[in-house]
């Protein structure tokens, strides 16, 4: 399986990058505006599971090379470049899975609080901009992504998976599933996105006022 990180230069798409190739034996390309960007992170990120006797060739490109045939595309941006780089990748998008992470946040009296786009969430802001016929999942919101892109620290979360197709939803699980340390959760339709999106200003919250760092969730 081919999956494309857009805007994999960034905190999630590098431990993404590291931990899918690391796990799995799927081709993993890294996007962004900026392709040459794209290849000197590629390449930092083979340096880095060389040094620890990982094998993985990744690859970077421009974000719509990089989505070109890909089965899976992960839109690692800030909510606010969603719509753009959607709408920069269209025309490479067939039989193509659009998973978006972003969350809407905003500091508000020394607090991070939940700001959803008039969408209602971001994952329902990614549905409306992309093609006819492309479906989105929303998962992956509620990663620590300093955590995750340490390849020396061991994981223990759980990843909420929500969307209206349930093959595409089954495809998002499988590979969460293949992440050392990541359980996949079926968190309902993409209805339900404002609830599991509103969890990451809670866990800021938390981990700012008790001076504890790289929370995850995990459900018993």
């Amino acid at each position: 399986m081919r999956i494309a990180l857009c805007g994999g230069t960034g905190d999630i798409g590098t431990g993404l990058a590291l931990r899918w190739t690391r796990d799995t034996p799927h081709e993993v390309v890294i996007g962004s505006r900026d392709p040459e960007k794209a290849r000197e992170h590629a390449e930092n990120y083979e340096d880095e599971l060389d040094d620890r006797g990982i094998e993985g060739e990744i690859n970077g490109f421009d974000n719509a090379m990089a989505a070109d045939r890909a089965d899976v595309v992960v839109l690692c941006v800030p909510a606010y470049h969603l719509a753009d780089t959607i709408e920069s990748i269209a025309d490479g998008l067939d039989d193509t899975v659009l998973v978006s992470p972003a969350v809407g946040m905003k500091n508000q009296d020394g607090a991070m609080t939940y700001n959803p786009p008039s969408a209602g969430s971001v994952t329902a802001l990614a549905a409306g901009a992309a093609p006819d016929g492309v479906p989105v999942v929303g998962a992956f919101h509620n990663l620590a992504a300093g955590r995750l892109a340490d390849l020396d620290a061991d994981l223990d979360w759980d990843v909420l998976v929500v969307g209206d197709d349930a093959d595409a939803k089954s495809t998002v699980e499988d590979l969460t599933n293949e992440i050392e340390g990541i359980r996949a959760l079926d968190a309902g339709p993409l209805a339900a996105a404002p609830e599991v999106e509103g969890l990451t200003p809670l866990l800021i919250n938390l981990a700012s006022n008790n001076d504890l760092h790289d929370l995850g969730v995990q459900f018993h």
